[in-house]
């Protein structure tokens, strides 16, 4: 008798899926599971900012209508989900049966799952350590970009000057980097910094100087941190977070300092940041806000010393098409043989992951 397949419920739109599942996954999907896709008849267009799809501005994929769950997941061992898929009710796994594994295609799945469905046994798996590696090239390029004043250069040529005499560039390598947080998106940014030689010093209370060490950093105090030439927040939005990078760190950051945020708009005091990059004496990358998405006013969108970003620092066309692949090969292993891949979600680590 041949070995049945696992039953896999894609509960992404067809526009979603053509943005996280590329041809060799699809290949892995026709090959390995009984696949059933949902089509434009379970999607909803919706225009409420708390919708998991977000508003439908042009472009954006549908979401999954969340009557139309149940249905797609009826009998599946396996729920494929990314951005768009609406929460999963708890009553999925009601009667002690229900899938077996949910493979997220995105980023957190704390808005996704609820964290007694883990206690259940049931494998999450979510792609934010894949997403982690395209965050570490924004911050890192976020770096060199700032440092090297690029910003103001390039308007100077624009506006039809040359070189401006009283600002000159800083080298990034041997350089001190601050970094809060030793999320996965600090990590991969932790591995691109190795060939310029900087001195990382990690704010975490939850890193060890034995971890430490083999990322090739160093722990130390959130101010030591933020007296860097160079400092990137890497945090989760959870309480303990919220506004830790304060008005006074943010005063007492060296003149010319670089920072990025690219974790969470409410880690920092968003006013007192852009006082100090408007008022000319730092730099800083920014990513996310807080509210999202921001208001401006003029002297804040005119900045040379600010570079504004939409929420796209995990947001690549290599990284995307990579998401479902990543998740589904750990989901596997998983399922055949109990192996844990990068992409698991620990139940102990629930109340710290992002």
């Amino acid at each position: 008798m041949p070995t049945r397949k696992p039953r896999l419920a894609a509960l992404l739109s067809p526009e979603r899926a053509a943005d996280v599942v590329d041809q060799a996954t699809r290949t892995l999907l026709q090959e390995r599971f009984e696949v059933v896709w949902a089509t434009a008849e379970h999607t909803i267009r919706t225009t409420s900012p708390t919708h998991p799809a977000g508003s439908a501005r042009p472009g954006t994929p549908a979401a999954i209508d969340p009557g139309a769950v149940a249905e797609l997941a009826a009998g599946a061992d396996v729920l494929l989900t990314s951005w768009g898929t609406p929460p999963l009710a708890k009553e999925l796994w009601v009667r002690g049966t229900g899938p077996r594994v949910v493979a997220h295609a995105a980023g957190t799945v704390k808005n996704l799952v609820d964290p007694a469905v883990l206690e259940l046994g049931v494998g999450v798996f979510s792609a934010g350590p894949r997403i982690a590696w395209s965050v570490g090239e924004y911050c890192l390029g976020a770096m060199l970009t700032l440092g090297r004043r690029l910003p103001r250069f390039d308007s100077a040529v624009r506006a039809g000057g040359w070189k401006q005499t009283e600002y000159r560039g800083h080298e990034l390598a041997g350089a001190k980097v601050g970094i809060v947080g030793a999320s996965s998106t600090a990590r991969a940014l932790i591995a691109m910094l190795k060939p310029f030689g900087c001195d990382i010093a990690v704010y975490d209370p939850y890193l060890n100087d034995q971890r430490a060490k083999e990322l090739g950093v160093r722990t130390t105090t959130l101010e030591d941190a933020a007296s860097a030439a160079f400092l990137s927040i890497h945090v989760p939005n959870v309480p303990e977070t919220k506004g830790m990078i304060t008005r006074d760190l943010i005063e007492n950051l060296p003149d010319g300092a670089v920072v990025v945020n690219s974790s969470r708009g409410p880690a920092i005091d968003q006013q007192a940041l852009i006082e100090h990059a408007v008022g000319g004496r730092i730099y800083a990358a920014l990513d996310v806000y807080d509210p999202e998405p921001p208001t401006f006013g003029e002297d804040v969108l005119r900045s040379q010393n600010l570079l504004l970003t939409p929420h796209i620092a995990g947001d690549t066309a290599e990284g995307h098409l990579a998401l479902a692949g990543y998740v589904l090969r750990d989901a596997l292993s998983w399922l055949e043989a109990g192996t844990r891949g990068p992409s698991f979600v620990d139940p102990k680590t629930w109340s710290i992951a992002a």
